[in-house]
């Protein structure tokens, strides 16, 4: 079994970590992952204090085991934070700071109720940033991971930010599904990786079955970075695109965001309507370019075991056939 540093920092079996997905998560995955010995994430973004209560108490009705919950920085409530402070998660998760924003104060704060800080970057900056304000492990994230990301592929960006804030340790973002992913991760010098797209094709995923289906369709040549889907929500990121599926909304809107922007009201309805009905042409679907690595829809705890599996024979079985014994 492959173990890490970070496996005994946050307390899990396996390096490897579902991503804080927003709506893309809920109690059942989470606690699928973090039950098979991962590191399991409810996205907090937007939810009240009593929806957080509520679906952190349905995860460990499920397991025992550590999870983390997360919250995007540049609009996180205050209420719906104290109220994750209360529950003591074993893990607090960060992302997508505003530059004015103080990470310290966030961080602080988690630390005094007794749970380990990770955040998000896509630049090295931003990972220097928080290491300087106390997170206890980066998360590196490529440009080739679905949803929200920055500008740098992941190739380059993991060992830039090992390299930057060692010795806090890594985990890699963006690109990532299988056992050949962590490998890939372990070798860039980060300790672990942590999976988006992945995981919404699976069992226990929230999405309509015809966008998990469309995932594991994908080529992973079909998707594209824009400002599209924030546009018609009404949602400003601090210097992110969103990478998503290219499907009708998205080219209708491409080149003429202007008329989005005076449309959006309708456009929102319109898209709200279709993630609803399961309609993948009109509706938005976060997805990463590793979606051509997807071809099946597993149980979430499954999948858990099949990339620590795949990593370790990797390392055991293929890796060591290009190591030459000397003479």
């Amino acid at each position: 079994m492959i173990r890490t540093p970070v496996c005994d920092l946050l307390d899990i079996e396996h390096p490897i970590a579902l991503g804080g997905m927003g709506s893309a998560t809920n109690a059942a995955l989470v606690a699928a992952v973090s039950r098979a010995g991962g590191l399991g994430a409810l996205g907090c973004h937007y939810l009240t204090p009593q929806q957080i209560s509520e679906r952190t108490a349905a995860i460990r009705q499920e397991t025992n085991k550590p999870f983390g919950l997360n919250f995007l920085t540049f609009d996180t409530r205050e209420d719906s934070f104290a109220e994750a402070l209360e529950l003591r998660p074993s893990v607090m998760q960060f992302a997508w700071a505003r530059p004015d924003q103080d990470l310290r104060a966030y961080f602080s704060r988690a630390h005094d109720a007794g749970c380990r800080v990770t955040y998000m970057a896509g630049a090295v900056p931003e990972a220097v940033r928080a290491a300087k304000a106390g997170a206890d492990v980066i998360i590196a994230q490529g440009s080739e991971g679905g949803g929200h990301v920055g500008w740098m592929g992941s190739l380059p960006l993991i060992p830039m930010i090992v390299d930057a804030v060692g010795p806090v340790p890594v985990l890699a973002a963006g690109g990532f599904a299988d056992g050949r992913g962590l490998i890939a991760a372990l070798s860039l010098g980060a300790q672990g990786i942590l999976l988006g797209t992945r995981f919404l094709a699976t069992v226990e995923s929230p999405l309509h079955p015809n966008f998990k289906q469309a995932i594991v369709d994908s080529d992973g040549h079909d998707t594209q970075l824009s400002e599209i889907p924030d546009i018609a929500a009404g949602l400003v990121w601090p210097g992110a695109m969103t990478r998503s599926r290219r499907n009708r909304f998205v080219e209708r809107w491409s080149g003429r965001e202007w008329a989005l922007r005076q449309n959006r009201v309708e456009a929102l309805a319109r898209l709200r309507a279709a993630r609803e009905s399961g309609d993948v042409d009109e509706g938005p679907l976060s997805m990463g370019q590793d979606a051509g690595l997807i071809h099946d829809i597993p149980r979430a705890g499954d999948l858990v075991t099949r990339i620590a599996r795949e990593a370790e024979q990797i390392l055991t079985q293929k890796l060591t056939q290009f190591v030459s014994k000397p003479n």
